[in-house]
């Protein structure tokens, strides 16, 4: 797992933790404190809270690092993907706010998620 700049409309908001393995990708933010301000699970399309005690923002990422699906994800319940969805994108409850992503932005994640 490496970290990257994460970039929401154009404007860099802090580093994202990139999991590109099945097991990081299956791990997540379980068990993880304190939690990071970003995971980027990459190929992912659905994502489950098991295990988690804290809420999560989720975004669910087109190819092009556009946000089809933004959905808050709770402990022990599970999200589907919006069709199309290449990458999930996880931060602590209330940070999508803080950034402005909602449905439409575009998250770019370089090397990762490149906006064309």
């Amino acid at each position: 797992m490496h970290t990257a700049p994460l970039s929401v409309d154009g404007g860099e908001v802090g580093p994202v933790l990139v999991a590109r393995t099945f097991l990081t990708r299956l791990r997540g933010m379980l068990g993880r404190s304190p939690l990071p301000d970003a995971m980027l699970l990459v190929p992912c399309t659905s994502v489950h809270g098991a295990g988690m005690r804290a809420s999560l923002d989720v975004a669910f990422l087109a190819r092009d690092g556009s946000a089809l699906r933004v959905a808050p994800l709770h402990p022990w319940r599970a999200l589907s993907a919006a069709r199309g969805t290449r990458a999930v994108l996880e931060a602590p409850l209330g940070t999508f706010e803080r950034w402005g992503l909602r449905a439409g932005s575009v998250v770019t994640v370089p090397g990762v998620l490149d906006a064309r």
